[in-house]
């Protein structure tokens, strides 16, 4: 199969598209000679015409001459002198025929000399127009031969300008789903929004199903919810804490593993408590559930918190059946009677007042229908710590469903991305990293920031790490330092360009819950869908596919630049650095995450070092076919950087 025809493939997590021209571009076509510009050299040498010859030749022998012609002039009219002289009797006959004949003679000789010049001068022009001939002659066989390497160069040049032309520019960069996980440094909100579009389609349209949290508050998710509808899907889309109360991820959890999900939600606002201090509120909610029995609920346990910590008057949640007289007389008595340990009574009033958050959490539970697209959101208009809260629960209940769930038939299949997971306490982040490896469930972490709880776990275990622009100074040299400041890194001038007018992110999610209709049947998987088509027609970043396509035809230019802090800084919004090790060694690529790209006719879903082999082996098994040299036009022309040109 040819590369240009790669198919979406289920066992690679695409990043983005890296720009590469294998063949470089052979610059403009070998000028042609042609007998204009020979005869505009004749020109320019001054080479005269014969009749022009003539007439120099002949002045310059009229000039050498002239004395003779002088001499046979006075040698005539001598002898007329003689004859008059001697017809008068004024000179004797014997001495003017001697006289006589010695002036015929010399004009005789002189009119010999002259013409013998005459016979010279039409020689050297005879002469003269035979090497013209012949140089001419010369001329025309140059150019015959000039003409004839001419059209072999231009052969040559003009089967490099066509495989240039036709050549792919845009690989898949991609790594194998044998990565556990992929984690994402730096970045901005329409930069996450087009990584994460173009991660969660490719992975939806390959058969997977994804779950993405959105702790961002950006709606990065929105295009990838558009696509995933044009695809055939209707995706769930939960936005909180206006969904809490048909939020019912955790009902199905044990008691145990209940209170260690509520404890760790407690704990979202004390960074600094132990592993001790989590056992200890564990240990509390544990106890509570065992008084309330199975499926309690998050508003029962807020109930008994606050009868454990002698908060408000009991009487109250009796009456609205929260808990029940026999409930409350045995949490009266789990710590002592009269609850008399002050610790216990912190601890419960701090319990109930982070947890009362979450108490209308399933209250108005539903039946959903199946979806391969569940996104889970926090509202930018709550408050931030109130997101932390609810976004630490999500992400903790589902690490324990993870946990109760059999590993799947192959990696990935089932995909998990947590935007913003700086949000997040290090050790929750822990324990989903781990319930993910073990449940083959893959998982994508992106962080605003490199916080020290981010700086240790970045690329820990065998993960990919992938860094996007970095503003803070410190971040950009914790990454530099990462990736390795000696490798050089190849940027389209296309990525450059069309990040200045990357599209914001505007408005946030709808919610898809409260409309959707009882449990429907599963949908078939879409095999006719086609991506690229979709891409134009349902997101922000294919409906200016046309424009870019546009652009991608003109803008072919790049330019080289260093890993260094700097230019980390300044990286284009879509630009992904991606960093994963193979059995050859730690892999560092440039891609362009803009899911647009995929729309382009010079993009392939083939990555860079599988399509390399094959064109060049397509190549040369073509040349050799045919009998043809490899081409030698000379080295390639430089690579400028278009920013000076601007400049």
């Amino acid at each position: 199969m040819h590369p240009e025809h790669a198919q979406l493939q289920a066992d690679r997590i695409y990043l983005g598209w890296q720009y590469i021209l294998l063949h470089p571009d052979p610059g403009p076509p070998p000028k042609r000679p042609s007998p204009a510009e020979e005869q505009a050299e004749g020109k320019a040498g001054a080479k005269p015409s014969d009749q022009e010859l003539m007439r120099r030749e002949r002045f310059q022998e009229d000039l050498l001459n002239r004395p003779v012609r002088i001499f046979r002039i006075f040698m005539v009219i001598l002898a007329v002198l003689i004859v008059g002289l001697g017809g008068f009797g004024l000179m004797q006959w014997s001495a003017a025929i001697v006289g006589l004949l010695l002036a015929a003679g010399g004009a005789a000789v002189c009119s010999y000399a002259l013409a013998q010049g005459d016979r010279a001068v039409r020689y050297r022009v005879s002469e003269q127009q035979a090497r013209d001939d012949r140089q001419r002659q010369e001329r025309d066989k140059e150019l015959f031969r000039a003409q004839e390497e001419h059209a072999q160069r231009y052969r040559e040049w003009q089967e490099v300008k066509e495989r240039h032309d036709r050549q792919l520019a845009w690989y898949a960069v991609a790594v194998p789903d044998e990565i556990d996980r992929i984690d994402v440094a730096g970045g901005t909100l329409p930069g996450w929004s087009a990584l994460i579009t173009l991660l969660g389609a490719t992975r939806l349209y390959s058969g997977g199903h994804l779950t993405v949290l959105d702790l961002s508050e950006g709606a990065i998710a929105k295009d990838l919810i558009e696509l995933a509808r044009k695809g055939g899907d209707d995706p769930l889309v939960w936005v909180l804490p206006t969904d809490l109360p048909r939020l019912d991820l955790g009902a199905t959890l044990k008691p145990e593993a209940f209170a260690d999900v509520l404890a760790h939600v407690v704990s979202v606002s004390e960074e600094h408590r132990t592993t001790r201090d989590l056992s200890f509120d564990n240990a509390i909610l544990e106890r509570v559930l065992e008084v309330l029995g199975e499926n309690a609920t998050i508003n029962q346990v807020t109930a008994a918190l606050r009868a454990l910590a002698q908060v408000g008057d009991p009487r109250d949640d009796l009456r609205f059946g929260l808990i029940t007289a026999t409930q409350l007389e045995r949490i009266g008595t789990l710590f002592g009677r009269g609850v008399s340990d002050r610790v216990v009574i912190e601890r419960a009033w701090a319990l109930e007042s982070q947890l009362r958050k979450l108490e209308t959490l399933g209250t108005e539970a539903v039946r959903l229908p199946p979806a391969r697209l569940r996104v889970v959101s926090m509202d930018r208009q709550a408050g931030v710590f109130g997101n932390r809260v609810l976004g630490t629960y999500v992400a903790t209940a589902l690490t324990h469903i993870l946990r109760q769930s059999p590993a799947a038939d192959r990696p990935w299949y089932h995909t998990i991305i947590v935007a913003g997971a700086d949000k997040l306490r290090g050790d929750v982040l822990d324990r989903l990293m781990d319930a993910c490896e073990t449940s083959r469930t893959g998982l994508v972490l992106t962080y605003r920031s490199l916080t020290p709880t981010v700086r240790e776990r970045l690329g820990r275990g065998h993960a990919a790490v992938a860094f996007m622009r970095l503003g803070n100074a410190e971040d950009a040299r914790v990454a530099s330092e990462h990736v390795g400041t000696e490798h050089r890194l190849e940027l389209a001038q296309l990525t450059e360009t069309i990040s200045d007018s990357v599209p914001g992110l505007d408005g946030g999610y709808t919610s898809t819950i409260a409309q959707v209709e009882d449990a429907k049947e599963e949908r078939e998987d879409d095999n006719g869908a086609d991506l690229a088509e979709d891409l134009v027609e349902s997101t922000e970043w294919g409906r200016t596919a046309d424009k870019l396509g546009e652009k991608e035809r003109v803008l072919q230019r790049s330019r080289e630049f260093l890993v260094e802090p700097h230019q980390l800084q300044q990286l284009p919004t879509t630009s992904v650095i991606v960093t994963d090790a193979t059995a050859q060694g730690r892999r560092v690529r440039l891609a362009d995450a803009n899911p647009a790209i995929l729309t382009f006719p010079k993009t392939t879903l083939g990555e860079l070092e599988d399509v390399r082999d094959a064109v060049m082996a397509i190549d040369g098994k073509q040349r050799e076919d045919n009998g043809e040299p490899p081409p030698n036009l000379g080295p390639p022309p430089p690579r400028l950087d278009w920013r000076k040109e601007r400049q």
